[in-house]
């Protein structure tokens, strides 16, 4: 069992509302954040936010695929969680903090069980590579997007 958690915080010049509406488009997210292969919205929200997403994404050392549900704090961030998929369980979160001059604080965190086969597999130097692929790709990717 390998318990990856990690998180990464940026500082964006864009004001809070624009970074919300770049993280609940979930559908435009592998435009932006690289270890995102694709994408299925699967079900949505009544207010067409995705609910129920399947994902697939560039592990480093596999490709995994996860059945994830996600809430909405309009303005505030979203959570999500794994349903279904490669890993054992997998959280998620961005939190949006609005510092004032058009400027947002945006963190990204994962907390995961990876799973007795793939634990094997990511650990050590390889799992803080991978965490650090991860979050960086995230909060870099939505700081890229939101400043363009």
């Amino acid at each position: 069992m390998g318990i990856l958690e990690a998180s990464r915080t940026v500082e964006i010049n864009a004001d809070k509302s624009t970074c919300y509406a770049i993280i609940s488009d979930l559908p435009k997210t592998p435009e932006w954040q690289e270890s995102m292969i694709s994408i299925d919205v699967l079900e949505t929200h009544s207010d067409g936010l995705a609910s129920l997403v399947e994902i697939r994404s560039d592990g480093k050392v596999k490709e995994i695929t996860s059945r994830i549900s996600f809430e909405y704090q309009p303005e505030d961030g979203m959570t999500w969680e794994q349903q279904k998929g490669d890993l054992k369980w997998l959280k998620g979160s961005w939190a949006l903090e609005e510092l004032g001059s058009g400027l947002t604080k945006a963190t990204y965190a994962l907390k995961a069980d990876t799973g007795r086969m793939l634990g094997l597999l990511v650990k050590g130097p390889v799992q803080d590579k991978l965490k650090e692929w991860l979050t960086k790709d995230a909060a870099e990717g939505l700081k890229a997007r939101a400043e363009s």
